[in-house]
């Protein structure tokens, strides 16, 4: 039997932080009961094309999931395992952001079916934290911590680095005192400026290349000798607490999404075909989507089958994130053909040549260097 993840998307936070470029909205008063049955309805929609099929991950994401009701969360994980057959080792994680969030609610979510925590944390410095937008202070984000480590087995933490200003040294001692809060997973992220955040509005200068690198290999350096390998750019792990469900992503598998601007991929016929795929975007606008799920019309805004090129594209693009690389037998079932046959010979030896890349007997991958410099080596190797 086929598997696959479902996303659900709650766009909702508290308020927006600058850096974010995620479809996420302040909102005052919600009726959660209306939101609640436009989701079990969109996943009784979506069942009808998947049958037969295992879900491995389901992914409460936002906005701020933490707002959402342990109600909310409990019926719609009661309609995915009603609607599907999941897998023995069903990984449920749902976002939480220190600011709203307690131990009795940590405890609701688990009691919900929640079985993995990510902890919007971002710093443990309170002059970064205001900086970022943030409405936790370093006290709260480290009690919230400690928290969800009483109450769930499996927990990631989740930072940003790389900020205006920040030394390597800095950068350093912090992530000693993270690695004092940590289990298993951890999300380090360098700050990106995106566009249409206050921060690109205001014209916030990003980290310089050459800094960029420094706390990158610091990062690295770091977790490694803590045992917690990146497994993937941004994401560190013990063996076997890696996130499952964005394995889903950049490993190329299928998987829906549920809510506001949620995306997905499904094959245009049987979900173990993978030759034909198509690109699902919900409807961006929070009561736009609510509204036509309530109609009957249902939230999804268009459906695009993406053409060889561009599924070609997104299986390395995703692939060389992870440091296993992209495996040869999963490229071929998802896209039809040999991996190695899509690529021009002379590019992947040039890049293989200056240590960017690494051909093994089932792997193509990208080195350490590769991945500090990806977006570069997917130009020269696929443009």
């Amino acid at each position: 039997m086929a598997q696959f993840g479902i996303y659900i998307h709650w766009p909702f936070c508290e308020s927006k932080c600058p850096y974010c470029d995620f479809n996420s909205h302040v909102s005052g008063i919600l009726d959660e009961a209306a939101w609640r049955d436009a989701y079990l309805a969109e996943l009784n929609r979506y069942a009808v094309e998947t049958q037969n099929h295992v879900v491995t991950s389901v992914y409460f994401g936002g906005g701020t999931p933490s707002l959402m009701a342990a109600d909310t969360v409990a019926a719609v994980l009661q309609r995915i395992q009603g609607l599907w057959s999941v897998s023995n080792d069903f990984e449920v994680t749902a976002e939480a952001n220190p600011s709203s969030s307690n131990r009795a609610q940590f405890e609701a979510f688990r009691k919900a079916g929640v079985n993995r925590l990510s902890l919007g944390m971002q710093s443990l410095c309170d002059e970064s934290l205001v900086f970022l937008g943030r409405r936790h202070t370093s006290v709260e984000a480290r009690r919230a911590a400690l928290e969800a480590a009483q109450v769930f087995d499996r927990y990631s933490l989740d930072f940003i680095y790389a900020l205006p200003g920040q030394t390597a040294s800095a950068w350093r001692s912090e992530l000693e005192q993270i690695l004092a809060l940590a289990s298993g997973h951890l999300s380090l992220y360098q700050l990106t400026i995106e566009p249409g955040t206050q921060f690109h509005k205001d014209r916030v200068p990003a980290a310089g290349e050459d800094v960029a690198e420094v706390l990158f290999r610091t990062t690295r350096n770091i977790m490694q000798a803590a045992g917690l390998a990146d497994y993937e750019i941004s994401n560190h792990a013990l063996p076997g607490e890696e996130c499952r469900h964005n394995l889903i992503y950049w490993r190329g598998e299928y998987y829906i999404g549920i809510g506001p601007g949620a995306h997905g991929r499904l094959p245009t016929h049987r979900l173990n075909e993978g030759l034909a795929v198509e690109a699902i975007q919900e409807i961006r606008l929070p009561n736009a989507w609510l509204m036509a799920v309530q109609s009957g019309e249902g939230g999804t805004q268009k459906r695009t089958a993406l053409g060889r090129e561009e599924r070609l594209e997104e299986l390395i693009l995703m692939g060389l994130r992870l440091t296993e690389g992209i495996e040869f037998r999963r490229f071929e079932r998802l896209f039809g053909a040999p991996l190695l046959t899509q690529l021009d010979k002379q590019k992947l030896e040039h890049l293989t040549d200056r240590g960017f890349l690494e051909q093994g007997e089932n792997t193509l991958a990208a080195t350490a260097k590769g991945r500090q410099r990806l977006n570069a080596v997917l130009a020269a190797l696929i443009v």
